[in-house]
């Protein structure tokens, strides 16, 4: 069951999207999302290593200070008016009869944001990354590396996420990954009115298609096997035969291999985080 979904924002005008996406979910578990935003400190904006007088320490710290209470009170604003809009109650505590939302914010890096409320998260729900604009990569590194938990990669939005999880795709190969992010995604998985197990028949070393079939069946989970032929470009089929069976979700294990390898040399983790346009979840 999904009781808890973490949205880290940034001011970087993706925040929208991934609440959205969030709010979908939220909606059919009745989940709390916690919004939690990360505030620069004033210190870190005096420029390292150069000889500064203590006057204009102070003024640039005071400024800074000033303009991040401005960030602060703008984005929190914009997004009490973006939850409503979700139907996300922010004016109370979670429940388990309405989907609900905080805001948090905290001084300091946006890793240790992360780490610290995302460990006792559900889901952490991020931004797909934006190469263009180098934006969201190290989000979605210290989601996936930093927490232990699923992380949502989420797509520009073109379609209502009212229904989001109803229809779910696992990409399998029977590795650690996929097993790990199978047992961590059970909740997903059992709501879902619809799985699909996507696999092109590697699980040579690792449990088969069958034996997930039969481990689903376990928690009343009938399960479909969609089977493609394919050694090279797994992550382009894995998308291709996702949006085929119709799924509005996919699961998969990230990073068998190292991040590091997969970003240098290709990979069908990296080729999904790149070129994916559907929710995906991710989980190391």
């Amino acid at each position: 069951m999904i009781r808890k979904l973490l949205v880290p924002v940034r001011g970087d005008g993706k925040g929208d999207n991934v609440l959205a996406h969030a709010a979908g979910l939220a909606a059919r578990f009745k989940a709390h999302v916690t919004i939690t935003h990360c505030r620069a400190r004033p210190e870190d904006m005096i420029p390292y290593g150069v000889p500064i007088p203590a006057f204009l320490k102070t003024q640039i710290q005071e400024q800074a200070t000033q303009i991040a209470d401005l960030e602060e009170k703008g984005l929190q604003e914009e997004l009490k008016v973006l939850a409503a809009s979700l139907n996300l109650d922010m004016a109370n505590g979670p429940s388990k009869n309405a989907a609900t939302a905080s805001w948090i914010e905290e001084e300091g890096r946006q890793v240790d944001v992360i780490k610290r409320h995302g460990r006792l998260a559900d889901l952490i729900c991020v931004a797909k990354p934006d190469v263009d604009r180098n934006l969201g990569t190290n989000t979605l590194k210290a989601a996936l590396f930093n927490t232990g938990r699923p992380v949502m990669m989420c797509p520009e939005a073109t379609e209502d996420l009212s229904g989001l999880g109803s229809q779910v795709a696992i990409a399998w190969n029977g590795s650690t990954e996929a097993a790990r992010a199978v047992a961590l995604t059970l909740g997903l998985i059992e709501a879902a009115d619809n799985v699909t197990i996507l696999t092109s028949g590697s699980e040579v070393h690792g449990a088969s298609t069958a034996d997930l079939v039969t481990y689903l069946n376990l928690r009343d989970v009938n399960a479909d096997i969609l089977r493609f032929d394919a050694k090279k470009k797994v992550g382009q089929k894995l998308l291709e035969r996702s949006k085929a069976c119709g799924a509005d979700l996919m699961i998969m294990g990230a990073y068998g291999d190292s991040h590091e390898k997969e970003v240098i040399f290709g990979g069908n983790t990296q080729y999904i985080v790149d070129n994916g346009d559907m929710p995906v979840v991710l989980v190391h």
